[in-house]
Formats: structure tokens, C-alpha cells, sequence
């Protein structure tokens, strides 16, 4: 009894440590969402520079997370968590010297390989080993609602210095460097937390074989599998309704007047607060109400589904604003509840655990690409098509997303089922 307590205490241990790197490890990366304006005012930036260099990033993230697929499960939790996040603390300290555009464009470079292709993947790999089948979508639903906790708290605290310091440039250096201090912090916590992994003495075959290519051979079998594709690729289709969010707030602006006081309060609960509530609920229905993953995404896609396409049709031109944030709210909640789980079916479809680095790297890849070009298709059907009209076809596009992934979820279901 001893030992079970024991070893449940450093599970909760690794998982916290885990989660605290999860909230802090993109806000340098993520510096704009907070201050925007002050990157322009004092590192002299242009809104081309600023969106060029978070272009570059999502272009690096991308071979990231491609690259991570080997690394994963070549190299131990016990390294790769804390030099993902030292690196990002080293590169904090170099941004806050407030260097060339060539510089900054090469830092953010740097943040994208620490936090995308280090951290991201090994983070998911690690999670789905602390937990059994029973608790992937508990363990990954309070993983999503912590960081987005852990991530509220870091920011509010990275303004608080920022306008202590009298919100000029010794202001954004400091607040820079606080951003910087707390995942340093983490990481040198997390290399004496996390113990190494174990690794296999012999592959699947049961022949021996070095850690090279035991992780050549990972990469050869995660590619092979059917499951994880399928899984990826239910992702994806998640990730694709949640790019569409974005575009919530602009709807309410332009067709409800949202008015300006209001614009930030939803932006706040439609980013953190939506996180926050939308995962330990959804990782608990999924575990202890419908006991599969897959289950509930299917359940989700299709409210959603119907939701965005009656949505889309809605007589917004006589309704108030208060009912459109509320249905525009509900669905992102959904939304967020799906996104939280979206991993934990690696499980359930009994991805083997020796490859489980190599799965959750192919998810990633595959399961964030929408992120590249969704947000593209979306801005540019609003340009071409202004007004409620744009609106609409958007949604309904999300909607077709949401069609698309019941039918894939409903496949995967019945493919679980024939074992």
C-alpha cells in the first residue's frame, strides 16, 4: 500500500511539473498577445516584422514537430523537458536585449524548436504514460485546464511588472525576462523531479537493439500504424472548427456591435476561461460518463455540427448581443472540452506505449497543420465576402469539419470494436 501511495505521489509530482512547463513555455513566443503595441513602440517593430516572425516560427514548428517524431523516444523526459526549457529561458534573456530584426527573427526560431519540436511532444508522450486507459481523458483535460490557469497567472503577472516599471522599455525588458526567469525555473526543478526513461533492452521482436535504432524502428512502426493516422487525423478535424474561433470576436464587433468595454471580457473567457472549464469537464465525461475518448468527440462534433449550421442561419440582425455571445461562448466551451481530449484516444486505440513518443509527434504534426493554412482560408473568405454573409460560410465550413469528424470518430469507434 506504501509503495502504490508512493508511486501515485511522484505520478501527481511529474504531472504538475509537466503542467507548469506547459504554461509558461509559449509565452515568449506568444509576446504579442500582451504586449503587442509595446514590441512596436520599443523594439521599433512593424506589424510585417511582428507577423512575418510568428510566420517563420509556425513554419519551424512544423519540421518540429516532423523531427520530434525520432527524438522523442531517442531521448529521455529527464533531458529533453528541461533543456526545452532552459533553452527558452536563454533565449528570453537574448530577446530582452531588444536585438536586430535579424536577431529577433532567429530567436523566434529558436522558441518554436524548444517549445514544438523539445517540449510539446515529449510533454504528451509523458502524460499518456502516467496514466492507465481509464484516466487519459482526466489526465489530459486538468493538463489543458492547468496550463491555461498557469498561463493566466504568468501573464498577469509579466503586466503587473510591466506597468510597475512604468510601462516603457525597462518595462517590457523586465517583463521579458520574467517570462524568461519562470521557465528557467522550471527546468532545473523538472530535471531533479522527472526520472529517466526506461529504456527497451529489446524491440518489439524481442531482438536486441541499440537506442538509435530502437528509435529508427519507432518512427518505421508509428508510420505504419493505421490507428495513428486515424487518431491524427481526427485531430486535425478538431483543430480545424477551433481555428474558426477566432473569428467569434470579430463576428460580434461588425454584426452585433459588440461594444468595446465587452471585447476584451470575451477575449479573456473565450481564451482562458473556455480552456479552463471546457477540460476537466470534458477529460471527466469522457473517463466517467461514456468511458471512451472517441465516444465523446463524436457525441461533441455533432452538437457542434448542428449548433454552427443553425447558428450560421440565425436571424442575427434582430436578436441581442447578449444571446450571440452566449452562443457563440457555448460553442467554443465545446470546442475547448474536445481539444483537451483529443490525444487521450492514442489509448484507446492501443497505440503500443514504447512508440508512444514517435504517435503523439505524428499527431501533432498532422493534427496542428490546420493552423497553417485554415487561418488563411478563413481571413480570406472574410475579405472577399464582407460582412454577415463571410460569417456564414465560415461557419458552415467549421460545420463541414464538424460532419467530417463524427464520421471519422464513428469510424474509429467501430474499428475499436473489432479489436
Amino acid at each position: 500500500m506504501a509503495a502504490i501511495k508512493t508511486a501515485n505521489s511522484k505520478k501527481w509530482i511529474s504531472f504538475g511539473t509537466l503542467l507548469l512547463g506547459a504554461g509558461t513555455i509559449y509565452k515568449l513566443g506568444n509576446l504579442k498577445d500582451a504586449f503587442y503595441v509595446p514590441m512596436q513602440e520599443f523594439m521599433g517593430l512593424s506589424h510585417t516584422q511582428i507577423g512575418t516572425a510568428i510566420s517563420v516560427a509556425g513554419l519551424i514548428s512544423t519540421f518540429g514537430f516532423l523531427a520530434s517524431i525520432y527524438l522523442t523516444d531517442r531521448i529521455s523526459k529527464k533531458i529533453m523537458i528541461p533543456m526545452a526549457l532552459l533553452g527558452i529561458c536563454l533565449c528570453g534573456i537574448w530577446l530582452s536585449t531588444f536585438p536586430s530584426y535579424g536577431v529577433f527573427l532567429l530567436i523566434y526560431c529558436l522558441l518554436a524548436i524548444c517549445a514544438d519540436m523539445l517540449y510539446w511532444p515529449t510533454m504528451l508522450k509523458t502524460v499518456r504514460l502516467l496514466g492507465n486507459e481509464e484516466e487519459q481523458g482526466r489526465m489530459f483535460g486538468i493538463m489543458e485546464a492547468g496550463r491555461g490557469l498557469v498561463d493566466t497567472i504568468v501573464a498577469f503577472g509579466a503586466l503587473s511588472i510591466f506597468a510597475a516599471m512604468g510601462s516603457n522599455a525597462a518595462g517590457l525588458r523586465m517583463a521579458i525576462l520574467f517570462y524568461a526567469a519562470v521557465p528557467g525555473v522550471i527546468g532545473i526543478i523538472a530535471y531533479f523531479l522527472l526520472d529517466p526513461d526506461k529504456k527497451p533492452a529489446a524491440n518489439q521482436e524481442g531482438r536486441q537493439v541499440s537506442a538509435n535504432q530502437a528509435a529508427w524502428e519507432g518512427v518505421l512502426s508509428a508510420l505504419k500504424n493505421k490507428n495513428i493516422w486515424l487518431v491524427s487525423m481526427n485531430i486535425f478535424m478538431v483543430y480545424a472548427v477551433y481555428c474558426g474561433l477566432t473569428y467569434f470576436i470579430p463576428f460580434l464587433e461588425e454584426v452585433y456591435a459588440l461594444p468595446a468595454a465587452l471585447v476584451g471580457a470575451y477575449g479573456i473567457i473565450n481564451q482562458y476561461g473556455l480552456k479552463m472549464l471546457g477540460g476537466p469537464i470534458g477529460g471527466f465525461i469522457s473517463d466517467k460518463v461514456l468511458h471512451s475518448a472517441t465516444r465523446f468527440l463524436r457525441v461533441v462534433f455533432i452538437i457542434v455540427a448542428v449548433a454552427l449550421a443553425v447558428f450560421a442561419f440565425l436571424p442575427h440582425g434582430s436578436m441581442g448581443v447578449v444571446l450571440g455571445m452566449t452562443f457563440t461562448l457555448s460553442i467554443g466551451a465545446l470546442v475547448f472540452s474536445m481539444r483537451a481530449i483529443f490525444f487521450a484516444p492514442m489509448d484507446e486505440v492501443r497505440v503500443p506505449r514504447e512508440i508512444t513518443g514517435a504517435a503523439m509527434s505524428m499527431g501533432s504534426f498532422i493534427g496542428y497543420l490546420p493552423g497553417a493554412f485554415m487561418y488563411a482560408i478563413y481571413g480570406g473568405i472574410l475579405d472577399k465576402m464582407p460582412g454577415l454573409q463571410g460569417y456564414r460560410v465560415v461557419f458552415l465550413i467549421m460545420a463541414v469539419f464538424a460532419v467530417l469528424g463524427t464520421l471519422l470518430s464513428s469510424y474509429i469507434l467501430r474499428h475499436i470494436r473489432k479489436g
